[in-house]
């Protein structure tokens, strides 16, 4: 292949990951030139972007600013001075046409299930901690052991089987353990209560405030870029990475790409490559073929559609995001703008997302963008909160490959992928969420890049990225360095 394009690191996806690896390698002189590709041609900041209609703005999925990693944080800071807002945080479950307080209130909860419902709740916990599940495999699992059976199926089924469109017992053990980590049932009970807690006792994701960039998470992301190209990096839009070629004996790396604006074939040959393209499609177009190509395709992802409906008034409730846990509702979450940001719509107006989990071409994937609209409009009728003749328009966004899905068989496979690209394929990190195939947040997708462009200045793995740990245990004040993002690769633990 002709050397149409030499240089020295090729970041591929323009999403929290592959901005910070351009943007932390820059400001190193030492470490070469840079050239980042996306494939979306208008918006930098991958599934972290924010998309707009008019002067109205939409994030897709809502994207919190906090970290207890304090190089984060001074990232953060560093790339958008003066340009955040503090926001209160407020979410909230629907369930049986109720208002329940997220994280859940024991007190709360066990008041509006009714006596006979709460009895049947505290006695399956009991249940489950005098005979739990000697090996939980499964989120059913988990929860069950944690929560009890009558809790996972108020609170937790219904929710995670629409998101990922699976039965919980297809679902990994792995999955309850890192996101719903630090909720401890009797802590719960206490806390709602009023018994005196002692410091660091908060329930994990308890925090009561957070950061969030004025004009959507996209503002970071955005700034981020021309940040990148006043250092003299290059961001090249439209451009999909296709095929790798490892040359071995040169240690470089021959990437052939397709440039949606021209539609012709671009081939660039890299030292590095710094890569957050997803997984499965990575190692099914690597060459020379990794050993590891049939196990990559049974990885998995979970799509998602938003639609964005922009109406002639505020809304009437404040929440930030409100959890979905209704079988005749489509939805399964539905995003306040408004509630982020008060710039992120026209004032004295409003505008909300409705939020559906679904697989890229399967029946509703594939319905047209009126249809999607209507059902939005039924769902916020049935929810009571709108009514159609306060909709002014709506807007659909498609978002491929939003979530990496945790099946019982995805850690045997990212182990194996990673284990032969560091044996065999020099030179090409894997970076972000779906790089990694880890349902990372977005300051641990960055914690990747940072960590990887310290191993790329030491030729060496000092640092496992894979070892960076994919729950935030936002609870306690104050902030801890960089090693409080890491923790080894943990077995499934049998107890909160």
């Amino acid at each position: 292949m002709k050397n149409e394009n030499l240089i020295d690191n090729l970041v591929i996806g323009g999403g929290p990951a592959g901005l910070t690896a351009a943007y932390t390698i820059l400001k190193d002189t030492n470490l070469g030139k840079v050239e980042l590709i996306e494939s979306n041609q208008v918006y930098l900041g991958g599934i972290s972007r924010t998309e707009n209609k008019g002067d109205f703005r939409f994030d897709i999925g809502g994207h919190r600013f906090f970290s207890k990693s304090s190089q984060i944080n001074k990232l953060w800071d560093e790339i958008l001075p003066n340009g955040f807002i503090e926001r209160k945080r407020k979410s909230r479950i629907l369930f049986r046409k109720k208002f329940f307080n997220y994280p859940i209130s024991a007190a709360e909860a066990l008041i509006k299930l009714g006596f006979f419902e709460s009895v049947l709740c505290v006695l399956s916990f009991i249940k489950a901690k005098i005979f739990p599940i000697k090996k939980p495999l499964s989120f059913h699992d988990w929860v069950a052991n944690n929560f009890g059976e009558r809790l996972y199926l108020n609170f937790f089924k219904t929710y995670t089987e629409k998101v990922w469109g699976m039965s919980c017992d297809e679902i990994s053990a792995d999955w309850a353990a890192q996101r719903i980590k630090g909720l401890d049932l009797i802590k719960l009970v206490l806390d709602s209560m009023n018994f005196k807690k002692s410091k660091g006792d908060s329930i994990k994701t308890l925090i009561k405030t957070f950061k969030y960039p004025k004009y959507g998470p996209g503002m970071m992301w955005e700034e981020a870029g021309k940040k990148i190209e006043k250092m003299n990096g290059k961001i090249s839009m439209g451009i999909i990475a296709k095929e790798f070629h490892y040359i071995k004996d040169e240690k470089k790396w021959n990437v052939v790409c397709k440039d949606i604006n021209s539609n012709k074939e671009k081939i660039y040959v890299a030292n590095k490559v710094i890569c957050s393209a997803a997984l499965r499609d990575v190692v099914e177009n690597i060459y020379p073929p990794m050993s590891a190509k049939k196990e990559a395709s049974k990885l998995n992802y979970r799509d998602f559609i938003t639609v964005a409906v922009m109406l002639k008034k505020e809304p009437n409730f404040d929440d930030n995001w409100i959890y979905i846990h209704d079988k005749n509702i489509n939805a399964g979450r539905m995003q306040n703008y408004t509630s982020w940001s008060n710039y992120m719509a026209p004032r004295n107006s409003g505008c909300v997302g409705l939020e559906y989990f679904c697989n890229k071409n399967d029946n509703f994937w594939n319905k047209s963008n009126e249809q999607l609209k209507k059902i939005a409009f039924e769902d916020l009728n049935n929810l009571g909160i709108f009514q159609e003749n306060e909709i002014l328009d709506a807007f659909v966004i498609r978002q491929e490959k939003a979530y990496p899905v945790y099946d019982k068989e995805y850690k045997d496979v990212i182990t194996k992928i990673s284990k032969e690209l560091n044996l065999n394929y020099k030179n090409f990190y894997l970076v972000g969420r779906n790089g990694m195939h880890k349902y990372n947040n977005q300051d641990h997708a960055m914690m990747s890049s940072v960590l990887t462009v310290e191993n790329i200045k030491l030729n060496k793995n000092k640092n496992n990225i894979w070892n960076i740990n994919v729950d935030a245990e936002y609870l306690e004040e104050g902030e801890n360095d960089k090693k409080n993002a890491m923790q080894s690769l943990r077995n499934t633990p049998e107890k909160i």
